[in-house]
C-alpha cells in the first residue's frame, strides 16, 4: 500500500488496448480505489495507431491523432511515466524495474506491451545485430512514421514488403509524398488474411490505377545495400528492384519478453483466463495484442475494447461475474482510398454453405456472403459497403435473414439504410477504431448534443479511419428524429470563440482588443481560454494590428516563442533566411562556424533553397542567432515562409526575366507576415519552371515580351494541385502589388489553417480574380493598405528585446533525456 491507503495499479503499456483499459477502470471508479501508475515507452500521450498512415500521408497532423494527450493524465490522477521502459518483472516481489532506474512495488498490475514490427529473416538487411541498414523501416509506431517521413524527403524510390492493411497504407502514404512505390507481397493475393483471390485481384487492380507497382507470389530473399544505405531489394528467382527506402510491413510479433522473463505461460502470447487475467497469476493481467485468450490472438481494435470493459468490470469489483468469450471478428476500413469490410468465412467450407457473389472489376466493386443455417457466417464487401452496417450485426447477432440473399447485398428486400440504422441493436459497435455503440451515440443525442460533429467529438466515433461517418450521422439523424441542427462550432475561426471569422474580426476592430487574453476576456465564453484557439488568435490579431498587436508568450506555440523549431528528440532547428536562395561567402562562414561552435549534429540544404541547422539545443538559441547575425528564415509559423527562385535572366541561357531579383524583392517585402497558413511563394524566369512556381501557394513565371504570369492556390506536397492563373503582368511593380493583394485577401478570408490550396477552389478563382485584379468589390485600397501596414510593422523575430530572457530558453519538458539525433 502507498501513503494514500489505496492499492497501487500499475500498467505497463500506454498504446491503445491499455490506455483504453485505464478508461474504463475510471469510468467505474477506479481513480477511487487505486493510485494509478502507467510506463509508456514512447513520450508521448496515447495516440491512435490507426491514424499513423494518414500522419505518413499528411492527411493528418500528429496532434489530431492523439486520444489521451499529456495532460489527459495529470487530470485524472494518473501517474504516467512517458519515455519509460519497464525492463523486469519481479512477480514475487511484486516490483517492476524500469530502465530509469525505478523500482515501483503493485498490487494489480495490468500488461497491455503490444506487439512489434517482424522483420523477416531477409539477407542484408541489419547493418549490425541490432541496426537496420539506413533507410529501411518497420511501420508500427509515430516515431517510425516521423522518421519515415524525415527520410522520403530526400528519396525517390521505395519497396514495401507486405501486402496486408498496413503495407498499403504505407504504399499509399509514401506515395502521397511523391516517392515511386512498389509493393512486394509473398502470397498471390493482396490482403490474403481479409479477401479471397477475387476480391485481391480487384484490390491490386484499384491499388495499381493509383499508380503503385505491385508484386504478388514474390518473396524478397536479399537486401542491397551501399555505404550503410539500402539500394535495392533482390527476390528469390534473382530479379530484383532498385530503391532508396525499404519498409517491411510483413506483420507483428506480441512483445512477450517481459511475460516470460517473468515465468508468466506465454503461447503465442500471455495466456489469459476469462477475466483477462493471467492463468499463472492473480495479480496480473494482460490486454490488447500481448493477450492471447483461449488460442486467439487478436490484432484489431474492437476485440481490444471488449477486454479491456471485462478487465476494467473485474479488477473494479464493478462486475465480479463478467467474462471475455473472445470476439468474432469484422473490420470496415480503408484500404489505400478503397472501402473494405470482412467478416468470418472468406468462401463455403461445407457443401451445403449458400454462396453469392457479385463482382464488377471495372467499378472496383466485389461483394460475397456465405451463409450456413440460414445464419451469415462470412461477408466480403470491397468497393461499395452501405450494406455493411446491416451485415455486420446480421453476422454478430445471428438475425434472421431475408429469404432473397441477393438483397443482403443490395437495396432490393432489406430495409433501406435508414430503417436500417433504426434497427441497430443498441450494443451494436458501430465505430470500431474507438469502440463505439449505438447506444453511447443515442445516450449523446438524449443527453442534449444535436449535432453530428458534437456527437463525434464527445464519443471519438467516426474519429479513426473515418469509414465509419456516414453509419454515424445516420444514427444521430434517428435518434434526433430528423432534428439534427447544424454544428455552430463548425463556421467558428477557432474553437474557444463562438463567432465566424469575419464577425470575429469586426468584434475585435470595435472593441479594439489587442492581445489574445483581451479577446478571450471579451468574447469567450464565461471568458474561459482555450489553449487550442491560442495560436490561431494570436495570427489574426497579429495581421490585423500590425505593430499594435500585444504579443503574449503563453498565447503561442514552442516554435513561435523560441523562433525556431521543436524536433523529435527536443532539440530545435535553426532556419537563417537566406532571399530568394542567394546567399554569400560571408553568410556561409557565419553558419559554418556556429556549426561547429555548437555541436550541431546535421546541416541540411532545404527545398526551399535554405540552409537548416538541426540538433540546437534550446539554451543555446539565443547565442546562436547573436553569432549568425542573420535574419530568421521563418521556418516554424504559420506565415510568409520563402520565395524560391531559379537562376534567372543573368546567367541562364533560357531566361526571359529576373527571377532572382523579383524573389528577393518579394521576399524582402512579404518577410515574416502572419497568415492562416504558411505561405510558400515562387519566381521562375521561364516557363521551363526551375522553381517550380506552379506548385506554390503563389508563383510568379516569367514569359515573352518582359510580362510575368501570376499562379494561385497550388501544392506540391501531401496535396498535389497546380495553381490557377490570376493574372499576367506587364512590371515586378505590378507582380508585388498583386500578390500583396492576394495574399491579404487570403489572410482576411481564409478559414484557420486552411492552405491557398483548398481556399482557392472554395472561394474560386474568377471571384478572386474580379476582387484582386478587376476591384470589383472596390477593395483594393483597403487590401493594399492593411498589407502595407503589416509590412511596416515586421520586426526579425531574432533582435527584439524579449529574446534576451532567460526564462525562455530553459530546459523544458520532456523532463527525461531523449536519444540525441547522431552527428552524421
Amino acid at each position: 500500500m502507498d501513503a494514500t491507503n489505496k492499492p497501487r495499479l500499475v500498467v505497463i503499456g500506454n498504446g491503445m488496448a491499455g490506455a483504453r483499459a485505464v478508461e474504463e477502470i475510471l469510468a467505474r471508479g477506479g481513480g477511487d480505489l487505486f493510485d494509478i501508475t502507467v510506463f509508456g515507452d514512447e513520450p508521448y500521450g496515447n495516440y491512435n495507431r490507426i491514424l499513423l498512415s494518414n500522419v505518413l500521408a499528411g492527411v493528418d497532423d500528429t496532434a489530431e491523432i492523439y486520444l489521451n494527450p499529456l495532460d489527459w493524465y495529470a487530470e485524472n490522477g494518473i501517474d504516467l511515466r512517458a519515455g519509460v521502459r519497464v525492463v523486469r518483472l519481479d512477480r514475487f516481489a511484486r516490483i517492476v524495474h524500469a530502465d530509469d532506474g525505478t523500482a515501483l512495488r503493485y498490487d494489480r498490475l495490468i500488461i497491455a506491451t503490444g506487439s512489434r514490427s517482424f522483420f523477416p529473416p531477409i539477407e542484408g538487411m541489419w547493418a549490425d545485430d541490432k541496426t537496420l541498414l539506413r533507410g529501411i523501416f518497420g511501420f508500427r509506431s509515430l516515431d517510425d512514421c516521423l522518421s519515415m517521413i524525415d527520410e522520403s524527403a530526400d528519396r525517390t524510390h521505395a519497396v514495401v514488403i507486405g501486402g496486408g492493411l498496413l503495407g498499403l497504407e504505407a504504399a499509399r502514404g509514401l506515395q502521397q509524398r511523391g516517392l515511386t512505390v512498389d509493393v512486394v507481397h509473398s502470397p498471390t493475393t493482396l490482403m490474403n488474411a481479409q479477401l479471397d483471390d477475387p476480391a485481391g485481384a480487384i484490390l491490386r487492380r484499384s491499388v495499381e490505377e493509383l499508380g503503385i507497382t505491385v508484386h504478388t507470389g514474390t518473396s524478397t530473399r536479399g537486401v542491397r545495400g551501399e555505404n550503410g544505405s539500402v539500394t535495392g531489394v533482390v527476390f528469390a528467382d534473382g530479379t530484383g528492384v532498385d530503391c532508396d527506402m525499404l519498409v517491411v510491413a510483413a506483420g507483428i510479433r506480441p512483445n512477450v519478453g517481459l511475460a516470460r522473463g517473468a515465468g508468466l505461460t506465454v503461447g503465442r502470447a500471455i495466456v489469459v483466463d476469462d477475466h483477462m487475467r493471467s492463468v499463472d497469476d492473480d495479480r496480473v493481467y494482460a490486454v490488447g495484442e500481448c493477450a492471447e485468450h483461449r488460442g486467439r490472438v487478436y490484432g484489431l481494435v474492437a476485440p481490444l475494447w471488449e477486454q479491456a470493459v471485462v478487465l476494467a468490470d473485474h479488477i473494479t469489483g464493478a462486475n465480479p461475474a463478467a467474462r471475455y468469450h473472445g470476439s468474432r471478428t469484422a473490420t470496415k476500413l480503408k484500404v489505400a482510398g478503397v472501402d473494405v469490410a470482412s467478416m468470418g468465412l472468406k468462401a463455403p467450407e461445407r457443401e451445403d454453405d449458400e454462396f453469392v457473389q457479385f463482382s464488377e472489376p471495372r467499378l472496383g466493386v466485389y461483394k460475397t456472403i456465405v451463409i450456413r443455417d440460414d445464419k451469415l457466417v462470412g461477408a466480403t464487401l470491397l468497393g461499395d459497403v452501405r450494406k455493411v452496417a446491416f451485415l455486420m450485426q446480421a453476422f454478430d447477432r445471428g438475425l434472421p435473414l431475408p429469404p432473397e440473399r441477393v438483397s443482403l447485398l443490395f437495396d432490393l428486400g432489406t430495409p433501406p439504410v435508414e430503417v436500417g440504422a433504426a434497427e441497430l441493436s443498441d450494443d451494436a459497435q458501430v465505430c470500431n477504431c474507438n469502440g463505439v455503440s449505438k447506444a453511447t451515440l443515442v445516450d449523446c443525442v438524449r443527453g442534449g448534443e444535436q449535432s453530428v460533429a458534437g456527437v463525434m467529438a464527445a464519443t471519438r466515433a467516426g474519429k479513426g479511419c473515418g469509414s465509419c461517418k456516414t453509419l454515424v450521422t445516420q444514427i444521430v439523424e434517428w435518434a434526433a428524429g430528423g432534428a439534427v441542427a447544424e454544428d455552430p462550432s463548425a463556421s467558428w475561426y477557432v474553437p474557444g470563440i463562438p463567432y465566424p471569422k469575419p464577425e470575429l474580426m469586426r468584434l475585435i476592430r470595435e472593441l479594439r482588443l489587442h492581445s489574445v487574453s483581451s479577446v478571450f476576456a471579451a468574447l469567450a465564453p464565461d471568458g474561459r481560454e482555450d489553449a487550442n484557439s491560442k495560436m490561431g488568435l494570436a495570427s489574426l490579431l497579429h495581421m490585423m494590428w500590425g505593430a499594435e498587436f500585444v504579443d503574449e508568450p503563453d498565447a503561442r506555440f514552442i516554435n513561435d516563442r523560441v523562433h525556431a523549431n521543436i524536433q523529435r528528440d527536443g532539440t530545435f532547428s535553426v532556419v537563417p533566411q537566406i532571399q530568394g536562395g542567394v546567399t554569400t561567402a560571408d553568410q556561409l562562414r557565419r553558419i559554418a562556424d556556429v556549426a561547429d561552435k555548437y555541436g550541431v549534429p546535421m546541416i541540411k540544404l532545404t527545398g526551399g533553397q535554405r540552409i537548416d541547422l538541426l540538433g540546437v539545443r534550446k539554451e543555446d538559441l539565443p547565442a546562436v542567432w547573436a553569432d549568425l547575425g542573420m535574419p530568421s528564415g521563418h521556418a516554424y509559423g504559420k506565415s510568409f515562409r520563402t520565395v524560391k527562385t531559379c537562376v534567372g535572366s543573368d546567367f541562364c541561357r533560357y531566361g526571359l526575366g529576373d527571377s532572382t531579383a523579383l524573389g528577393i524583392a518579394m521576399e524582402q517585402r512579404f518577410q515574416g507576415i502572419p497568415g492562416p497558413a504558411k505561405m510558400k511563394l515562387a519566381v521562375t524566369g521561364c516557363p521551363r519552371n526551375c522553381a517550380e512556381a506552379l506548385c506554390k501557394d503563389l508563383g510568379v513565371v516569367a514569359i515573352d515580351g518582359g510580362r510575368w504570369e501570376i499562379y494561385v492556390g497550388g501544392a506540391a506536397g501531401a496535396h498535389i494541385r497546380k495553381g490557377e492563373l490570376l493574372a499576367t503582368v506587364d512590371t515586378p511593380d505590378e507582380v508585388l502589388t498583386l500578390a500583396g493583394r492576394f495574399l491579404q485577401y487570403y489572410r482576411e478570408n481564409a478559414n484557420w489553417l486552411e492552405r491557398t490550396y483548398a481556399w482557392v477552389p472554395r472561394v474560386g478563382i474568377d471571384t478572386i480574380r474580379a476582387v484582386v485584379v478587376d476591384d470589383r468589390d472596390g477593395l483594393a485600397a483597403e487590401l493594399d493598405a492593411a498589407m502595407s501596414k503589416s509590412v511596416a510593422a515586421y520586426q526579425d523575430p531574432w533582435s527584439t528585446p524579449e529574446q534576451t530572457s532567460p526564462d525562455r530558453y530553459r530546459p523544458a519538458l520532456p523532463l527525461i533525456p531523449l536519444p540525441r539525433v547522431p552527428a552524421r
